[in-house]
């Protein structure tokens, strides 16, 4: 039972991960694709890391999988935050596209 669980939360991650690679071919400026990508990241891992940590069970695997998840949940934001806040500096503008 605990299997099944931690394989649809695989499952769960990777449709997440499929539906934000599409959504970056469907964002056409850089702020919507940044946004989207760090979702991606973000939940996409967290809902992996959360499956394989179910997978491995109490071990020292797990506590290893925990400390590189909180590891990824501290510093993805903060990543993030910075280049877009770099591009925002820098006067990277958003163009608006006028046709298909």
């Amino acid at each position: 039972m605990i299997d099944l669980f931690a394989n649809l939360l695989m499952i769960i991650a990777l449709l997440f991960m499929a539906f934000g690679v599409i959504g970056l071919f469907r964002f056409k400026d850089f702020y919507s694709r940044i946004l989207i990508s760090s979702k991606i990241e973000t939940v996409g891992f967290l809902t992996a890391m959360i499956a394989f940590t179910i997978l491995s069970g109490i071990s020292f695997a797990a506590m290893k999988i925990l400390l590189i998840t909180l590891l990824v949940m501290i510093t993805n934001p903060l990543s993030t935050h910075a280049i877009a806040r770099s591009a925002f500096l820098s006067g990277y503008t958003i163009d608006q596209e006028t046709g298909p």
